[in-house]
């Protein structure tokens, strides 16, 4: 099975050594792993079908929606989420913080804009396209997308 690899640690200084060590983890528990860097384009379009090619011919995505710039998951991310959820794809996503958005940001954000109360760690656009929402790291992901994938899949 194939699981994308989506998060901001492609922006890291040694993203492509932390894509090998995430697919390597992925191997660890029967996974290949997409890792968007994997694609080797250096040009916007490009990076862009490149990547969602990676999701279509995956059979879920992995996700790191922990805080980037700021105190939401990253937005490609998210669109990455989005997309694989309306492919049909299995989605399952991973962060440190297991607080929900109200614990988090109060009733109001800095801005004053309400903050949705939900019970779930991410906006509800991403919590509720999720199979799985894992306090952890990746490779907590893992174990939790293999354990779906024992019960649902043959």
């Amino acid at each position: 099975m194939k699981l994308y690899l989506a998060g901001f640690d492609v922006f890291a200084e040694d993203a492509k050594k932390r894509g090998e060590d995430m697919k390597t983890l992925c191997r660890e528990y029967g996974f290949e792993g997409l890792y968007p860097l994997d694609n080797e384009f250096c040009e916007a379009s490009p990076i862009f079908l490149g990547n969602l090619s990676m999701i279509d011919r995956a059979d879920g995505i992995v996700a790191n929606v922990n805080a980037f710039r700021g105190k939401e998951p990253d937005s490609g991310t998210a669109f990455e989420i989005g997309y694989a959820f309306a492919k049909g794809k299995d989605v399952f996503l991973y962060l440190s913080d297991s607080r929900t958005l109200r614990q988090k940001l109060g009733e109001k954000d800095e801005d004053g804009f309400s903050v949705e109360d939900f019970s779930l760690p991410v906006n509800l656009m991403l919590g509720c396209a999720a199979n799985a929402i894992v306090t952890g790291s990746l490779k907590d992901c893992l174990q939790a997308a293999s354990s779906y994938y024992r019960i649902n899949r043959k």
